[in-house]
């Protein structure tokens, strides 16, 4: 079966310091993989070079089969890829259905009517109100983005994504500066996605998501040095010493 992504060789360096220094992997369609490592492993830098953000120096990007590599991000995201960032993106004085709007707005054909009003775009919102739903959130979908809880901005940001019908999506450490409760929550949440969907994940803290992979990656200063299922990342020395420094 074609993998829903497939990296080979992928190469990214800022000022001569390799941030992904040949990175390779695949991920089969509807698994869920979550990519770990400690601040500086070059994890964000690879969602990067996957969505196009950043033009990588070697290496190709398969989406589903697909070479990705010369595509724009925009050309990305219409072939099935989504993903949240690791610092909120939303616009803090409109609604969360605006919000979500904006997102569906974007692999739309009615983006390209520019003259008529969003108000009047009564499809979107009924539908940017069900993704809300999704995320247990429809009930507030009037509020605006800065009176709502940091664990519900990072929940409209998973709604945002899902939006978006994304074959492939990626999760840049969603569990990231949460309450206990609210991590508990956004688990529940990114467990709940259908298979349907690829889910690649970035985590920092390996202890918080590890329950959410079938396989895991661990990257250290770019590169890829331990891949399995959780027990055997878990019980390799190199995760260890990346980590307990032992």
């Amino acid at each position: 079966m074609t993998p829903a992504l497939q990296i080979e060789g992928l190469k990214k360096a800022f000022g001569g310091l390799p941030a992904t220094n040949n990175v390779s992997l695949s991920v089969p369609a509807g698994e869920r993989r979550l990519i770990i490592g400690p601040n500086g492993a070059g994890k964000t830098t690879l969602f990067n070079l996957i969505t196009g953000a950043l033009k990588a120096d070697a290496g190709t990007v398969r989406l589903f089969g697909e070479d990705i590599s010369k595509l724009k991000p925009h050309e990305r995201a219409h072939r099935g890829l989504a993903r949240t960032y690791q610092i909120i993106t939303l616009f803090p004085r409109d609604s969360l259905e605006h919000n979500v709007v904006l997102s569906l707005l974007g692999v739309s054909k009615t983006r390209w009517n520019a003259l008529r009003p969003l108000t009047g775009e009564t499809a979107l919102h009924a539908q940017a109100r069900r993704i809300l739903g999704l995320v247990g959130l429809e009930a507030r979908a009037a509020r605006p983005i800065g009176e709502v809880s940091y664990g519900e901005k990072r929940r409209v940001e998973i709604a945002m994504a899902l939006a978006q019908k994304p074959r492939l999506l990626l999760l840049d450490e969603p569990l990231a500066g949460l309450s206990r409760e609210e991590r508990s929550g956004i688990r529940a949440l990114i467990k709940g996605i259908a298979r349907e969907v690829t889910v690649v994940m970035i985590e920092h803290d390996m202890d918080t998501a590890l329950d959410l992979a079938e396989r895991v990656t661990v990257l250290h200063y770019g590169n890829v040095i331990v891949e399995g299922t959780r027990s055997e990342v878990v019980a390799d020395p190199r995760t260890r010493e990346v980590y307990l420094g032992n």
